[in-house]
């Protein structure tokens, strides 16, 4: 799972960061809102500061909220109950005043985590949405119409977000171990997923040498 801890203090990154990697987590840093922006495709989770230069962590949510479904806890050294109430009118999951306890973040952020876990049974980009409960693909809200393997593809993929991943990878953990199939079997299936997901195939890239990448694009 990979963690955005967004904050202008290096200091207070380093913290999170060492106790997130204390959890297994993988990191991901930003110094401002608008650098958060740029990398909220990334993570599955956001750490987030309030204040900070360039764009602060209310504005940067709003934009990043009309994007993505990612689990947000903020940061501030202000504990006035008007900000609290703000962020969570916005939709935040949590707030947490600064100073902190490092153990008591890395348990609202496993909480978070948990409780999404549970709720979150769709995957939604923009108009593009997988209903994995339903097993259901749509665009537009419409319907589209994907083989067997081609969802399980794109569900893998989903799942390893930002990884690339090797054909053999892909044939191994959408067609089994004992499978007798080759690496064209696996650009074909790709090739007719593209296609399917019309406006939003570039979200599959080639990585030249390799493989594949599902990348969400910012």
């Amino acid at each position: 799972m990979k963690v955005l801890i967004v904050d202008d203090e290096k200091l207070i990154r380093d913290v999170i960061k060492e106790y997130c990697f204390e959890s297994k987590y993988e990191v991901i840093e930003a110094e401002n809102g608008l650098e958060a922006i740029n990398k909220a495709g990334e993570a599955d989770v956001i750490i987030m500061d309030i204040m900070m230069p360039k764009m602060d962590g209310f504005s940067a949510y709003k934009i990043i909220k009309e994007k993505y479904n990612i689990p947000t806890i903020m940061l501030s050294a202000r504990g006035e109950e008007y900000d609290k109430l703000a962020g969570f009118d916005l939709g935040i999951d949590d707030y947490v005043t600064k100073p902190f306890s490092p153990k008591e973040l890395m348990a609202r952020i496993n909480a978070v985590v948990k409780r999404y876990k549970k709720e979150e049974e769709v995957f939604v980009y923009e108009d593009f949405k997988v209903d994995f409960l339903g097993h259901s693909v749509y665009i537009n809200d419409k319907e589209i119409c994907l083989t067997p393997k081609e969802y399980d593809l794109l569900v893998y993929f989903i799942n390893n977000k930002g990884i690339a991943l090797s054909r053999e990878q892909l044939l191994n953990n959408i067609w089994n171990y004992d499978y007798l199939g080759n690496d064209r079997t696996v650009d074909t299936h790709i090739k007719m997923l593209r296609n399917n997901l019309g406006k939003y195939r570039n979200l599959i890239i080639t990585v030249r040498g390799m493989g594949y990448k599902f990348e969400i694009k910012n």
